[in-house]
């Protein structure tokens, strides 16, 4: 058995995208995945499988919660031995930085002019570095007037989730 941890995109936003922790457990659970758990209310999902294929584990996923919740819920998938080297990647790269880091978990890697196209939206104060199917977001105080954000890398890179690095911080530790 290999543990992963899923990111589900575009959920818990608004009145009629509601998906709680249990019910994520329950349909991770129903979807044949075992020791399903959840972190706090962000659409974070940790669990075990003997599949190896990360498409397949999605494709799995992403059935199970529409079956669930009655919406699509795109979901991408980490093994934890990722999902450490992305909180490494983050301690890196935010190491001195006052402002906010978000990182955008990618569905698909990137093609290497897809990475460079987005690095070079970095300025001075806003700088963005690609490392797999992770895009660190270094801003500045106000992630609202950021013109870097996980529209504009979805815009260049494909789907992807975001989450700030308190969280991917708090996964590690909890998961790692």
């Amino acid at each position: 058995m290999v543990t992963y941890v899923g990111f589900l995109r575009a959920i818990n936003l608004g009145v009629k995208r509601k998906f709680p922790k249990d019910a994520i457990v329950a349909a991770t659970q129903a979807a044949g995945f075992t020791n399903a758990a959840t972190h706090i209310n962000t659409g974070n999902v940790r669990f075990d499988t003997a599949m190896r294929s990360r498409a397949r584990i999605e494709a799995a996923l992403e059935r199970a919660y529409e079956a669930s919740q009655g919406f699509e819920v795109p979901t991408i998938v980490f093994t934890q031995a990722e999902l450490c080297d992305i909180a490494a990647e983050a301690d890196r790269l935010g190491d001195g930085h006052a402002g906010r880091h978000y990182v955008s978990l990618l569905k698909d890697p990137p093609a290497p002019a897809q990475a460079r196209a987005i690095e070079e939206r970095s300025t001075p104060e806003e700088r963005v570095h690609v490392a797999g199917r992770a895009v660190h977001l270094l801003l500045g105080e106000n992630y609202h007037e950021a013109t870097l954000s996980n529209a504009a890398v979805e815009k260049v890179l494909g789907v992807a989730t975001n989450r700030n690095v308190t969280v991917i911080r708090a996964l590690r530790q909890k998961w790692c």
